[in-house]
């Protein structure tokens, strides 16, 4: 089965600040964000870029230590089978290996 990218904000922001969203566009084809990191990216993005809901959220405590675009982007990849989860900040990287969720941080991802 195909894998599913899953970003938090900061990767779009690092991306957006050297105008380079298509090199993620072509590494991955599809990204998916939550719509709690749409507000916080603020920009519109392209339509390669789908926007989710994400399951409940916090349905783990330590969730609710972390930003709302990481825990929303945390939740979704949980409940999404075969889900790669990009993530920037290191708090949020730990909590999601913890729970066993398979992340790259915006600098690993290579072309």
């Amino acid at each position: 089965m195909a894998e599913v990218i899953i970003s938090d904000t900061s990767c779009l922001i690092a991306y957006q600040r050297i105008d380079r969203l298509d090199i993620l566009q072509k590494l991955f084809h599809e990204l998916i964000i939550t719509e709690q990191v749409l507000p916080e990216f603020g920009k519109a993005v392209p339509k390669w870029i789908k926007v989710k809901s994400a399951p409940t959220l916090f349905s783990h405590s330590i969730l609710e230590t972390l930003d709302l675009g990481e825990a929303s982007s945390i939740s979704l990849a949980l409940k999404t089978p075969d889900s790669i989860l990009i993530l920037g900040e290191r708090k949020g990287r730990k909590v999601a290996a913890d729970l066993g969720l398979e992340i790259i941080g915006s600098l690993k991802i290579q072309f």
